[in-house]
């Protein structure tokens, strides 16, 4: 059985194309309790907390509840909840999950693949990763669910199709439309003749269909790439930069760095190149920027 494919058929909530992480979520969560304690039951009074953070930092901007996904991933095949009154979910309610003190597990087929398959653990997680988040938020996300990611790294059979698909010309073709320098800050940075700090940020994750093209790129400084994937930074399709008025930085670097930016333009790519296309831009604003803007 080929369970890249399994995790890969999850069914998800859709709507207007909003991303819905919900179910990865909770299977990265999983295979690091796996990772910790085998298949070992994890009940809902546990586990709440934890989703609920993962769901609040990794999810969507709107609030979503965490028994949502514990719920529902048993439609799935991967994922089976069992109650003090028996085998079966009762339902995505708080109450009830937590009233029937419901505790949820991996399927002991999967459970039993885990065990037996060295390198299976990290395929699925990496391609968990790479399928539904930005390549910046891998190793923070997975600290918060538990994942040891250095192990998994480590293991010589990670490499996935996703992977390997990747444009290794996307970065070089960025720093050079935007002259080496932050499109937000302007930092520009060198060591032993390379270009140090500097990413080239996709606008609309590759993991949701964007391209690696010119025109879904941005020259972000490492701080400022990390705060446009976890939506504290936008762009307006007039291309002037956005802070959410949900961060709070109360410093002097702050200030300067993140609160500083509201309402400042862009830096544009040299002329002649493709400027970020409104159709990514508007993405971005509706599946990553934590809304409302600062005024």
């Amino acid at each position: 059985m080929d369970w890249i494919e399994r995790v890969a058929e999850i069914r998800r909530w859709t709507r207007g194309g909003e991303r819905a992480p919900h179910k990865p979520l909770l299977l990265l969560y999983v295979l690091g309790h796996f990772q910790r304690h085998g298949n070992r039951p994890i009940p809902f009074s546990a586990a709440e907390a934890e989703l609920k953070k993962l769901l609040k930092e990794y999810g969507p901007p709107r609030d979503t509840s965490p028994g949502y996904p514990f719920h529902h991933l048993t439609s799935d095949g991967l994922w089976l909840v069992d109650t003090r009154h028996g085998p079966g979910s009762p339902g995505p309610e708080l109450g009830r999950l937590r009233d029937s003190q419901a505790s949820g597990r991996l399927h002991p087929d999967l459970a039993r693949a885990l065990a037996e398959e060295p390198g299976l653990l990290g395929r699925i997680a990496r391609y968990i990763l790479d399928a539904n988040f930005a390549p910046s938020l891998h190793t923070d996300l997975c600290m918060l669910a538990g994942l040891d990611l250095e192990r998994l790294e480590t293991d010589g059979e990670l490499r996935t199709p996703l992977a390997v698909r990747r444009d290794p010309g996307f970065r070089d073709r960025v720093l050079m439309a935007y002259e080496y320098c932050c499109a937000f800050c302007s930092y520009e940075g060198w060591l032993d003749g390379a270009a140090v700090g500097l990413d080239a940020a996709h606008v609309r994750w590759w993991a949701f269909d964007g391209p690696d093209e010119l025109a879904n790129g941005l020259c972000l400084c490492a701080i400022h790439h990390k705060l446009f994937d976890k939506g504290v930074l936008g762009l307006t399709t007039g291309r002037t930069i956005a802070v959410s008025a949900k961060f709070v930085g109360r410093s002097e670097a702050s200030r300067n760095m993140v609160l500083a930016l509201a309402g400042r333009p862009a830096r544009e790519p040299q002329p002649g190149l493709a400027t970020v296309d409104p159709d990514h831009i508007d993405w971005h604003g509706r599946q990553v920027f934590r809304t409302p803007a600062r005024g």
